[in-house]
């Protein structure tokens, strides 16, 4: 029998049509997961035979996340053991059920893979270990209250993989994606993957694609952490960006989403999780630096190692300020009156140009924009980062348009309504896409050279 490859891949698929094309596909590193809870009507044998017994057969119950019905454990069992007479290469069996007779029977050609879903707050794997029940392989999945969460599993996985058992013990939500990723890096044998083609099958399960993008199989306990932490930060083009020149730069670091919005938690998960390098983005601009004692606003922290001082840079001013020098002299009106904002009039003052800021704190009226005549209109607010955001302060935009010759949008989305206005007002536009890119190339000089770890 093949050995338990790195990727398990879930296939969430609406149709077993689209779940077995896109098994098929699937290269040899990734096993695809048949959960037959998602197929209840389906035969498992059938669904067995149609992969040629090159699968992961499970069955979960909806309080660990699955379909079946958790009052009718019995046909979860029998519906899960249909599966073998098709002879898959694993079953997955909840950690604490003992092994039923038919699937004793089978051993011979069925490996056996334990797993076990707790609650948050939850951490009983070290106890878990100690007491482990017959099987191959091991999966605990818990829940990521705080980023820091995911540090508690680093010292059970190395204990694990020193002892050569086949664990994966990994974090559910947004904040548990690090867990995931890293779990080769901390000693896991395995880890979960959602389709390309398909919807993720629990919170924060990462395509395959990325975790191959990514190189999570490849990573090594000498690996260091970089990430952009704020809220929201999934949608980052950050990790695509940073990843591909930390591995042309052969750099041993990860660059992650670390989703936090308060500063004391990033504080805690940056030292627990040993964080290199920093991307830091709303609402954390000030307060992050503020807390490690740093003056803000910074967007780039990095030190060399854990315990060593942070360095900080506002790698946005150098961006905005390139793109600024192209741009016609005069007034501009500034929107907004967060991190970004600051940073933005800063550079403006700095090269004389007259500002007028609108906020809500600071309301304008149109009025006072139309007599200050600006030139330029920087968008600084977080609006246009959902596909519902009205546009911000339409009234004073309209005011500003007949003296209006360019624009600039921080948000870096390919489009934004802001970004749509000022192309129909027929200004100049810098795009944040353009901004994000000078930006972020000034942040990986700083994290390839700046952060320890191999490579350097």
């Amino acid at each position: 029998m093949l050995p338990l490859p790195f990727h398990l891949v879930t296939l969430s698929h609406p149709t077993w049509a689209e779940a077995l094309a896109c098994a098929k596909r699937l290269p040899e590193d990734a096993l695809p997961e048949v959960r037959l809870d998602l197929f209840p009507e389906e035969d498992p044998e059938a669904l067995v035979a149609a992969l040629k017994r090159r699968c992961l057969v499970t069955c979960r119950r909806a309080s660990e996340g699955g379909r079946w019905p958790d009052g009718d454990e019995a046909g979860r069992l029998a519906h899960l053991l249909r599966a073998l007479p098709g002879r898959p290469q694993w079953l997955d069996l909840e950690w604490d059920l003992p092994v039923p007779p038919d699937l004793q029977a089978a051993l011979t050609h069925v490996r056996v893979l334990r797993s076990v879903h707790v609650g948050e707050g939850v951490f009983d794997l070290e106890a878990r270990l100690r007491d482990l029940p017959a099987g191959d392989a091991w999966k605990w999945v818990g829940r990521a209250g705080r980023l820091a969460d995911n540090a508690r599993l680093r010292g059970p996985l190395a204990w694990a993989r020193d002892r050569g058992l086949r664990l994966s013990a990994f974090l559910m939500g947004p904040k548990g994606i690090p867990s995931r990723a890293l779990q080769a890096a901390w000693g896991g044998a395995f880890t979960y993957a959602a389709p390309d083609d398909g919807t993720p099958a629990a919170p924060g399960q990462l395509p395959l694609a990325t975790l191959k993008a990514w190189r999570c199989a490849r990573l090594h306990p000498g690996h260091g952490l970089c990430g952009v932490m704020g809220e929201p930060v999934l949608h980052s083009r950050g990790p695509a960006f940073h990843n591909a020149r930390f591995q042309r730069a052969f750099k041993d670091l990860l660059y992650l989403p670390l989703a936090c919005a308060d500063a004391e938690e990033a504080v805690e998960a940056l030292e627990a999780l040993e964080v290199l390098g920093l991307s830091i983005t709303a609402p954390l601009k000030e307060t992050l630096p503020e807390a490690l004692g740093l003056a803000g606003p910074l967007n780039t922290l990095w030190r060399r190692a854990p315990g060593q001082p942070w360095q900080g840079a506002n790698t946005d001013a150098e961006a905005f300020g390139q793109a600024l020098s192209n741009l016609a002299p005069g007034p501009v009106l500034v929107l907004g009156e967060g991190g970004v904002a600051r940073t933005t009039v800063a550079v403006l003052a700095a090269t004389g140009r007259a500002v007028l800021q609108a906020g809500r704190r600071a309301p304008l009226a149109p009025r006072q924009v139309a007599a200050f005549g600006p030139v330029g209109i920087v968008q600084a607010t977080s609006l246009g980062m959902a596909a519902e955001d009205a546009i911000p302060f339409p009234e004073l935009l309209e005011a500003a348009r007949p003296s209006a010759r360019w624009a600039v949008e921080w948000i870096y989305k390919e489009d934004t309504i802001f970004a749509d206005w000022a192309r129909e007002a027929g200004l100049a536009l810098v795009e944040g896409a353009t901004l994000f890119e000078a930006q972020a190339g000034a942040q990986s000089r700083w994290f390839i050279e700046g952060c320890g770890g191999a490579g350097t």
